[in-house]
């Protein structure tokens, strides 16, 4: 057995001004539960976003090496890239599970909706990146990055074809890591969004995710403090989070750039 202690943010309903962190103590059955790896790509357009995710890969390797240890599925999502795996053991797999019932419907984006969440808290609509000048935006990606080891016994795959392995393996917890929290992570066809609504056990790893945001946008803070806004967003509208030290012992991953006293409390 996973024992984690997820955070959530609740909401007073007689003032929706005053929020509350509630952590508690969760148990996950590691035959019941995945860990998606959200488009972790080799490169980025972005420079900023590429050199983030090369800090971070190290860390998550060991993260997704414990998991797959205690008998966790790892599914590999590098979206927009599988034809690298075309032949690798870990994508057949994924190509041959069974489709499910209504396959047709989760083949899309869940895009943000008034209806179920508030405006994002930070203006990523520059793209977010930070650097100076601006990167020019292209495919630059072309498979995982390779730090991330990726197992016969592992999944690689996209869209509706990781609805069709949960579905197949039976998977009710799903633990998000990857990048970007205010983009893909949340509104990929396998991501937070679309697998809250069917239904799944969703937690984020807020310590392995990473923002696409510019700080010279609103609200004008720092790239972290703006990461953790999405995290504090994502907590309230759509799922509970933890840290990676609650797996791997030690203490919470903080990028080498983010200079904050209180991030590990974060």
């Amino acid at each position: 057995m996973i024992t984690i202690k997820p955070r959530r943010v609740t909401r007073n309903p007689n003032d929706l001004t005053k929020e509350t962190a509630v952590t508690r103590p969760t148990d996950l059955a590691p035959t019941a539960t995945a860990l998606v790896i959200c488009d972790m790509w080799d490169k980025h357009w972005c420079a900023a976003a590429t050199r983030r995710v090369a800090e971070i890969a190290p860390r998550f390797n060991a993260f997704v090496t414990r998991l797959r240890e205690i008998g966790v599925l790892i599914v590999h999502a590098p979206s927009g890239t599988l034809d690298h795996y075309e032949t690798h053991p870990a994508r057949r797999t994924a190509v041959a599970a069974p489709a499910v019932a209504d396959a047709e419907k989760l083949g899309a984006w869940v895009h943000h909706d008034p209806r179920y969440e508030a405006a994002l808290p930070i203006d990523d609509t520059d793209g977010g990146c930070p650097c100076s000048p601006r990167c020019s935006e292209y495919t630059a990606w072309t498979r995982q990055i390779d730090e991330i080891e990726i197992h016969d016994s592992d999944i690689i795959a996209d869209g509706i074809e990781v609805f069709n392995v949960y579905a197949e393996r039976g998977i009710e917890n799903v633990i998000v890591a990857g990048v970007h929290t205010n983009m893909c992570v949340l509104g990929r066809p396998f991501g937070i969004r679309q697998s809250v609504r069917r239904g799944l056990n969703v937690f984020l790893v807020r310590d392995l995710t990473d923002t696409m945001y510019n700080p010279a946008r609103r609200p004008w803070v720092d790239h972290f403090t703006g990461t953790d806004l999405i995290v504090r967003h994502v907590e309230t509208y759509w799922c509970p989070t933890f840290t990676s030290d609650q797996i791997l012992g030690g203490r919470p991953f903080q990028f080498s750039e983010d200079t904050r006293a209180d991030a590990y409390t974060r």
